[in-house]
């Protein structure tokens, strides 16, 4: 079962370096909509603190949505997805495999690209910090969420709109733990309730999600 798992991180890893395109495109908009902002609310520092940690994080949960569109759907459309589905091994694991894989090209790199851009929100060290430990935390959970509406609508037209409609409600908590644990260093209050709240939230979304997936995909197929 590991082999397997690590034989579909590894294909999927492989796909996205051959369209470095798609995962360049991803950061390229996580990096725009951080920049913009500043230049839009002006060089106000107590501004730009305020709504440094807010702003990262409504652009991670915007860059995963986009990327959720190749998610399923390439191997979808070559049949590869239905056959993975009826093998031998769990779909479980196939699933899981996937979603590892989506967040190492596009969670992880925007966890570690968080850290410079802090220093356009003039954040310090220590908010800086929670906001990457906030996003390492928090992310899995959008990829896992993000899953599950992107199995919800394959193959349907405009599924991308549905995936947004659909994902968005459900990682407000996500967001406000995540801004929250930044804003509550930099007002002198531990973090550490919601960096907990936001590790428990991602477990119990790796507990669940996976087998909505492989149900909503079963669906989607039929």
């Amino acid at each position: 079962m590991i082999a397997s798992l690590a034989a579909v991180i590894r294909r999927d890893l492989l796909l996205a370096m051959r369209q470095r395109g798609d995962v360049l495109n991803v950061l390229l908009f996580f990096f725009v909509v951080v920049t913009m902002v500043p230049l839009g609310v002006g060089p106000d520092v107590n501004v730009l603190r305020m709504i440094g940690p807010g702003t990262v994080w409504v652009a991670a949960l915007l860059a995963s949505i986009v990327s959720l569109a190749r998610l399923f759907a390439q191997d979808h459309a070559d049949g590869s997805l239905e056959q993975m589905l009826l093998s031998g091994q769990p779909a479980a694991v196939f699933v899981v495999g996937k979603i590892v894989a989506h967040w190492l090209v596009t969670g992880a790199p925007i966890t570690i690209a968080a850290a410079p851009i802090a220093l356009m929100f003039d954040l310090g060290g220590a908010p800086t910090a929670t906001l990457v430990a906030s996003l390492a935390l928090g992310t899995p959970t959008l990829s896992l969420l993000g899953a599950v509406g992107a199995a919800l609508t394959l193959g349907l037209r405009g599924g991308g709109v549905l995936v947004t409609l659909l994902v968005l409600p459900l990682t407000v908590p996500v967001l406000i733990f995540g801004a929250g644990a930044v804003e509550s260093v930099a007002s002198g209050v531990p973090a550490a309730a919601n960096l907990l709240l936001l590790g428990g939230i991602s477990l119990g979304a790796a507990a669940l999600a996976p087998w909505a997936i492989v149900a909503a995909l079963r669906i989607s197929l039929e």
